[in-house]
């Protein structure tokens, strides 16, 4: 009999911990959905305010700064050495075919394709993403947005549509100064220090870059970012609790919730590009 009685509280146990399971399971798909659900009537309520953002061209201009002119160092900095550490790795591998001379295109082609566009997002989601969620969270908790709905001032036309303008703007130019600096820095390492003909560099490049392929897809793939990256960083300030800790879980948010959707989306349009 008491063997009968430990088996049942065992799997009574058993059975407790599954219905535990599955309860938590419901209750964070519940949050999820009800999260996609509060992001898209965002959207929904955003997209007509966009328009608005270029007629107030003064706030367009300051986010553009703030956005992009204060993220130009670390783009920059990235973008150079980034090209200097392909050029120097690539021609390790190429000179055991040699091909050294390929190494300008290779460089190239990978800073257009790929590096440029992922790693511009990322250091982009880092930077301005993150200030944007922290500004607009500081707003809430603050209550500013609500003075100005008392004021009978939308604050999707003043403040959120042109920040996303902004990040809409930027992103793809930060992107090519990333991949100019890249080819300058692999240009630099490549000729001025591993010898590689500088005509050689330059011929190879020009032969094996192609405009629409390379070029405009790496374009469209900044700008589907900087789409992703605004939504994501305007849309956690907007849902942020009002208070520090709420604040702070925010802007991790959207640096986590970015940088993962940057690398899925990197790979839809790769498979769908090339």
């Amino acid at each position: 009999m008491g063997l009968l009685i430990k088996t049942m509280q065992k799997r009574s146990i058993k059975l407790n911990g599954l219905i535990g399971l599955l309860q938590k399971t419901g209750h964070n798909s519940l949050q999820i959905l009800a999260s996609v659900g509060r992001g898209a009537m965002f959207i929904m309520s955003l997209l007509p305010a966009l328009p608005y953002s270029f007629w107030r061209f003064d706030l367009l201009v300051k986010q553009i700064y703030v956005a992009g002119v204060l993220s130009l160092p670390i783009i920059l900095t990235a973008g150079l050495f980034v090209g200097m550490v392909m050029s120097l790795q690539g021609y390790n591998v190429l000179v055991d075919y040699n091909s050294e001379e390929a190494v300008g295109s290779m460089t190239a082609l990978s800073l257009l394709r790929e590096l440029g566009p992922v790693i511009s997002a990322l250091l982009f989601a880092g930077r301005a993403g993150s200030a944007l969620t922290a500004e607009i969270g500081l707003m809430r908790s603050t209550e500013q947005i609500s003075a100005l709905e008392m004021m009978a001032i939308d604050p999707l036309k003043h403040i959120y549509a042109p920040r996303f303008s902004a990040g809409l703007i930027t992103l793809p130019l930060l992107t090519l100064l990333f991949i100019a600096l890249g080819i300058i820095g692999g240009y630099m390492v490549a000729v001025g220090w591993l010898g590689v003909d500088e005509g050689a560099f330059w011929s190879q490049m020009n032969s094996h870059v192609d405009w629409r392929e390379d070029v405009v897809n790496g374009i469209i793939k900044s700008v589907a970012f900087a789409i992703l990256i605004s939504m994501i960083a305007l849309f956690q300030g907007f849902n942020a609790i009002p208070t520090s800790e709420g604040v702070s879980n925010a802007t991790t948010k959207t640096v986590v919730h970015s940088s993962l959707g940057v690398l899925g989306l990197d790979f839809v349009l790769t498979a769908v590009m090339f």
